[in-house]
């Protein structure tokens, strides 16, 4: 029995079990009511719903019919103000003609002092009737005040104003006449108040504004109307303006041409509406003129504190477009009779003239860095071809700071407008001639002894490379004069186009207060500056390859005037073999030499070849005239003169002009000293009683032994000493080339029987002769 009480406690019995059945029935219930009970409180939702519907039906048929009402109401109170207005008119009608009967009834002998009563109960009653229309048009100015109903109140004022005209004067009338004025303008301060609210609300828009600004003018408040009116028009300029700024960083180049477009767009666009809304009044156009400047200021302003840093091509180029658009937008504005390029100009030139001066500083860093930083500067094949060919003769640094001078004068130029360089192109190209100028006196440096040329101080900075052989001066050479004479012009012919077609389109830059250097330019007068340049380098290197061969290494030097007092025999007339002395001959070999070395260094440039050689040997010559040394053995009192070394002398001269006429080198200047040269070595001998007549041959015999001379030295059959002469040389043609006489290194050739004019007897009579220098 135990045992079956404990199984019993472990599974309990089956009746305990709720059946399935049961449970269905019991939720299935419940579920019922729930739905039921939804139901109906759907259908009473759906009941209020339409009972809300109804009564909002009939509320709003009785809204419109009570609008009906209104509109009708407000028709018969106008219909009832226009007849009470009418019969206020015959009342008073009526009783201006009772005073008339009156006044004439008591002039025909009526009672004055009846008469008098009867006015003035008459004037009573008129004055108390005014009082209540103005109290009336007070009452309804104030309701329509209060309901913000403006432009009625507006409406209603200007009527009452244009009936009675005395409201506007400043005339004194009755009191209660006072009293109603100062209440008028009471109100009318009150409108404008309200309208200068309205005007100062930042979601105002054009309508909006245009509304208060034309409320304003009925009411007589012009001037604050414009002032208005420029202020909202500024505010949102400056709002654009503000959400562009934050977007400058992302357009370095076209961030300043999109400042200007904002505005002098908003300035056009104000000029425009101001026109239409004040018409053409004077006062109001200076205020627009005033308020554009002040604009433009800031523009200028707002332009140079958002560039990118001045020595950039992309400050160039921004301010660039920035002066190409804004000179623009002015062009158009002087059709609507605002003139503001010339304050525009005055604004920018100073930002402009900053960022040239500090990309050309750049430019020359770039330029003179032989040590070379990463900047690559790629040139076209165009431009580095000419160049190219020097790199094989030099060392690669000149070569490379040549390219890099192209590189970044092209890069500057590329900058430019097409206005820019119209207001600022003459001072723009003597930039880049100063620029050129400095890079010459870099490569002076280049060419420069240790020890020499302590002038040029601008270049205290060691030279990395010097051009020591001949084959590297000759390509330095040719590195400048290629980039002055090909180069250069090709890069800046841009500038010169836009200055040219200006001129011949007559374009007159009235408006421009800028220098007369920066926007006009001689294209001669630039050339020349180049060329002056180029003539610096050249005579230097004329004087150091000259000194360097007149002088040896110890200091001594080669071609003293002792030469023309140590010579053998008694006259060269009757020497079977007579030469030049053996410096000349020296030089000779020298000239074949560094020929030879041209012709291979600078091929296809025999112009500049030919104008070098030719400086050279009027170098010689011009330091033989100017050497006081020299003719101070010659002049001396105790010099053992004899007619073989005057003799000498002459030959050598001619010999030297033979040179260059040989070589078809410009020869007219080297002649010319020469000249000088013999007439004063001649005046030399003859004070120490050497007769020229006696001494000298006729000129016809120096030329012959001259040009003998040299064609023995070109043969190598000459019995002279010539082991300084070099055996290689080139063949030099006929060819003579001009240039310009105004300048010492331009020659020309004069015929070979042409004698030289000092060895005349005529010229030893004056002691008067012409200076080389001239």
């Amino acid at each position: 029995m135990v045992e079956s009480s404990e199984e019993e406690d472990d599974f309990p019995s089956m009746e305990s079990v709720t059946p399935q059945s049961k449970i269905d029935t019991i939720y299935q219930s419940k579920t019922e009511k729930g739905i039921r009970k939804i139901c109906f409180e759907l259908l009473d939702l759906k009941d209020a719903v339409e009972n809300l519907c109804s009564n909002t039906l009939t509320k709003y048929s009785a809204f419109l019919r009570l609008s009906d009402e209104v509109v009708e109401m407000k028709h018969e109170l106008n219909e009832l103000q226009k007849h009470i207005s009418a019969q206020g008119i015959l009342v008073q009608d009526l009783m201006g003609g009772v005073c008339r009967e009156l006044e004439e009834w008591s002039r025909t002998g009526g009672d004055i002092q009846e008469v008098q009563e009867s006015l003035c109960e008459i004037n009573d009653v008129v004055s108390i009737e005014v009082d209540d229309q103005r109290m009336q048009f007070l009452e309804h100015i104030d309701i329509l005040l209060a309901e913000h109903k403006i432009e009625e109140a507006i409406e209603v004022i200007e009527a009452e104003e244009r009936s009675h005209p005395e409201l506007k004067g400043s005339g004194e009338g009755s009191a209660a006449e006072s009293s109603f004025k100062s209440a008028l303008l009471k109100s009318k301060t009150m409108l404008e108040n309200q309208l200068i609210e309205i005007s100062q609300q930042p979601s105002v828009g054009i309508l909006e504004l245009k509304k208060v600004l034309s409320g304003l003018l009925k009411l007589g408040k012009g001037p604050l109307a414009h002032q208005i009116f420029l202020k909202s028009y500024g505010s949102r300029l400056q709002r654009s303006i503000e959400d562009f700024l934050a977007l400058c960083p992302c357009y370095p180049e076209t961030y300043s041409a999109t400042l200007s477009n904002l505005v002098f767009s908003m300035i056009s666009l104000t000029t425009k509406e101001s026109g239409l809304m004040f018409g053409d009044n004077l006062v109001y156009s200076n205020r627009i003129v005033q308020w554009a400047e002040w604009e433009i200021e800031s523009l200028a302003r707002l332009v140079k504190e958002n560039a990118p840093s001045s020595e950039t091509a992309s400050a160039l180029r921004a301010a660039s477009v920035c002066v190409q658009a804004s000179l623009n937008h002015c062009s158009t504005l002087s059709s609507q009779g605002l003139q503001l390029s010339k304050l525009l100009l005055v604004l920018l030139q100073p930002y402009v003239e900053e960022v040239l001066e500090l990309n050309f500083r750049r430019a020359r860093r770039v330029v003179l860095d032989l040590l070379g930083g990463d900047e690559s500067t790629p040139l076209s094949p165009r431009f580095a071809s000419p160049l190219s060919t020097f790199a094989t003769s030099s060392d690669t640094m000149l070569v490379d700071c040549g390219m890099r001078f192209v590189f970044v004068v092209k890069e500057i130029v590329e900058q430019l407008t097409h206005l820019v360089i119209l207001h600022f192109g003459g001072n723009i190209l003597m930039r880049i001639a100063q620029l050129f100028d400095k890079y010459v006196d870099f490569l002076i440096k280049a060419l420069t002894g240790p020890s020499e040329d302590d002038n040029l101080t601008e270049l205290k900075e060691p030279v990395p490379y010097k051009a020591e052989t001949d084959s590297q001066q000759l390509a330095l050479l040719g590195t400048a004069f290629t980039i002055a004479e090909e180069l250069l012009p090709m890069v800046v012919s841009r500038i010169w186009n836009v200055l040219n077609e200006s001129k011949e389109a007559g374009i007159v830059l009235a408006d421009n207060i800028l220098p007369a250097g920066n926007n006009s330019l001689d294209p001669k007068d630039w050339r020349r500056q180049l060329q002056y340049s180029l003539d610096k380098l050249r005579d230097h290197f004329c004087r150091q390859y000259v000194l360097s061969f007149i002088y040896s290494r110890d200091g001594e030097t080669r071609l003293g005037g002792q030469i023309y007092l140590d010579g053998k025999g008694e006259d060269l007339i009757w020497d079977s073999d007579p030469l030049p002395s053996l410096p000349f001959q020296a030089l000779f070999g020298k000239l074949q030499q560094l020929a030879a070395v041209a012709g291979d260094i600078l091929l296809g440039r025999e112009k500049i070849q030919k104008v070098l050689l030719a400086r050279l040997t009027e170098t010689v010559v011009m330091w033989l005239s100017d050497e006081q040394e020299f003719w101070g053995v010659l002049e001396h009192d105790s010099a053992p003169l004899r007619p073989v070394g005057l003799q000498q002398l002459i030959l050598d001269m001619h010999f030297t002009v033979e040179i260059a006429r040989f070589a078809g080198y410009p020869s007219r200047h080297v002649h010319k000293i020469a000249s000088d040269i013999i007439a004063r070595a001649i005046k030399a001998f003859s004070t120490r009683g050497i007769d020229p007549q006696s001494a000298l041959p006729e000129d016809e015999w120096f030329v012959e032994t001259a040009k003998g001379a040299i064609n023995k030295l070109l043969m190598g059959a000459s019995g002279s000493d010539t082991s300084e002469i070099d055996d290689e040389h080139i063949i030099m043609d006929d060819e003579v080339i001009s240039d310009s006489d105004d300048s010492p290194s331009s020659l020309s050739t004069v015929d070979t029987d042409e004698s030289f004019a000092s060895a005349r007897m005529e010229e030893l009579d004056s002691p008067v002769y012409t200076d080389s220098e001239s």
